[in-house]
């Protein structure tokens, strides 16, 4: 019976990492570590570096843009909100 719950909280344990896995992209901006919530569940663009990247080809990623990027760029200092918008404005 033990070894029944053992099981079966590793297997939540390991549905849990996974679900947090699948609804989250990690994005490198420089050498920190931003999480930010995904619109749907995904392995797309769990792991994104910004690292020698324009803010132009960035944002050109619809699902990061949907899901807010931008506000991480702002936020970092990369980009600044003034800009974003006129970025941002040629995706309306």
């Amino acid at each position: 019976m033990q070894r029944a719950i053992k099981k079966l909280l590793i297997w939540v344990i390991l549905a849990v990492c996974g679900y947090f896995i699948l609804s989250n992209h990690f994005i490198f901006i420089g050498k920190d570590l931003r999480v930010l919530k995904k619109s749907h569940l995904t392995l797309e663009y769990t792991i994104f570096s910004t690292q020698g990247k324009s803010i132009e080809s960035i944002m050109d990623v619809d699902e990061l843009r949907k899901d807010g990027i931008g506000k991480l760029l702002v936020e970092a200092g990369k980009v600044t909100e003034d800009q974003l918008d006129v970025i941002l404005e040629k995706y309306r």
